[in-house]
């Protein structure tokens, strides 16, 4: 498998509604959101679920039930599970929801498995994951975030066209926002290790567009959504999820079907 050219994260841990009233909390809404996002155009999901008072959640059964509902109202639309911590959870629990859930494709960030002081318990949990063929998205919030990863992966898997990676542009500025020049140092971190990944980009504020549509030229795959970004190219506020991914695909063209992975 490899990762989709175009993946929609439509939520988020942290925001709610005040932070937009069409951003999708419950598993109506996920679903009805997903639909709409793949109509508009993407191809993949990924995916936040919430507890009844809305807030972050990582929960092997209700992740479950979400992607039931979900292979209902989009069986052709794949599915990535996050193991965000959002400053809730420990590495332990997230390790321990990744093997549970059973989930085939997860986004997980490397500082945070390497916040665990025990770092034979994080590279077993990587080796638990290669062996049950659970295809991990590391998250790199920045450049250095890479060297961490190469210290705790397989180096077999670590050296391999088929590791994911997503880089993270923007989110720790002093003013949160992104650039296409944002994602140099990651290119040349990748450059310095003389590895290529399969790698996407994902991009805080009004420049979300323009740094994915550079991420693309520069060969790399594209997240879009109201996790990141609520703001169109023309700094107007997207009405919803589905109009981000229709500004992606009108300023690119169709981006067709990959190889992917159901979730379960």
């Amino acid at each position: 498998m490899s990762l989709p050219r175009l993946m929609v994260a439509p939520n988020g841990a942290r925001l709610g509604k005040s932070d937009h009233p069409n951003l999708p909390i419950t598993i109506p809404e996920i679903c009805q959101t997903a639909a709409d996002c793949f109509a508009a155009g993407a191809t993949a999901l990924h995916l936040h679920i919430r507890d009844d008072q809305g807030q972050h959640l990582l929960d092997a059964g209700k992740y479950r039930e979400t992607i039931q509902e979900l292979s209902k109202t989009v069986p052709d639309m794949a599915i990535q599970i996050t193991s965000e911590a959002a400053g809730i959870y420990g590495p332990g629990h997230q390790r321990n929801m990744v093997l549970e859930t059973g989930c085939r494709w997860v986004s997980v960030a490397v500082k945070e498995m390497a916040a665990e002081p025990d770092k034979t318990l994080t590279r077993r949990f990587y080796r638990d994951c290669i062996a049950n063929k659970t295809t991990l998205q590391h998250i790199l919030y920045t450049p250095d975030d890479l060297a961490l990863l190469k210290q705790l992966y397989p180096a077999k898997q670590f050296n391999s066209q088929k590791l994911q990676l997503l880089f993270v542009l923007g989110r720790y500025d002093k003013n949160g926002a992104s650039g296409p020049d944002t994602l140099l140092p990651f290119l040349a971190k990748l450059k310095a290790e003389n590895i290529s990944p399969d790698w996407a980009v994902c991009a805080f504020g009004q420049q979300e567009t323009n740094c994915l549509i550079h991420a693309r030229q520069q060969g790399g795959k594209m997240r879009v959504g109201f996790e990141n970004s609520r703001q169109n190219q023309s700094g107007e506020i997207a009405k919803s999820n589905a109009e981000r991914v229709a500004e992606i695909v009108n300023m690119v063209g169709p981006v067709g079907l990959e190889p992917t992975t159901k979730a379960l």
